[in-house]
């Protein structure tokens, strides 16, 4: 017979999220893990089956608990450029927020997107899938805001690679990530003036 799990999985998810957030894939040891989580490795492969197992549950519950909480304001029925400033402004003021040596700077999807989904399919499919979710919810907005249907692609590429950009710079350069959610938001203003 097998022994009960005695940890909250929720709580150890969310650490160990915190140091692949941080410190990458890659970068995030077993000991890190085991500090961060107040599990034993095999506690954590007991439950997880690996270490790249425990790093699919944390991207889980990364979209789950921060992705879709955050673009559920460009997916609402009635979204349009509120939503679209709502958004831009919700990413500013969270980056700006943190602390310079939080782990949660930036996007635990864009920051792999450097590393593991270099080489990785499932990881790619992972950043693919957000890039994709973030183009469909800003998509949206743009149409609930009067976007005509032939400058919709265009602007769509316009804001994602704006956050996405910003999501990234956040773990070096602070300002400049915000300067950028600033700058996605200045133009959605210009494309519909009050």
């Amino acid at each position: 017979m097998g022994r009960l799990q005695t940890f909250d999985s929720t709580t150890v998810v969310q650490s160990a999220r915190d140091v692949f957030w941080d410190l990458g894939y890659e970068g995030a040891s077993l000991a890190d893990l085991e500090t961060a989580t107040g599990l034993n490795r095999s506690s954590l492969y007991h439950a997880f089956g690996s270490k790249r197992g425990l790093f699919d549950a944390a991207v889980a519950d990364y979209r789950d608990t921060v992705i879709r909480p955050r673009l559920s304001v460009l997916e609402a029925p009635d979204a349009g450029r509120d939503a679209l400033l709502a958004y831009f402004d919700r990413l500013r003021e969270a980056i700006a927020a943190l602390p310079l040596d939080s782990p949660r700077r930036g996007c635990l999807l864009v920051n792999c997107a450097t590393g593991l989904a270099t080489h990785d399919e499932p990881a790619r499919e992972v950043v693919e899938g957000y890039r994709t979710d973030l183009a469909a919810a800003l998509g949206h907005a743009l149409a609930g805001a009067g976007s005509p249907a032939d400058r919709a692609e265009e602007r769509v590429r316009t804001l994602a690679s704006l956050s996405m950009s910003a999501m990234l710079l956040a773990r070096v350069n602070a300002t400049e990530s915000a300067a950028l959610l600033s700058t996605a938001a200045d133009q959605v203003r210009a494309w519909f003036p009050l």
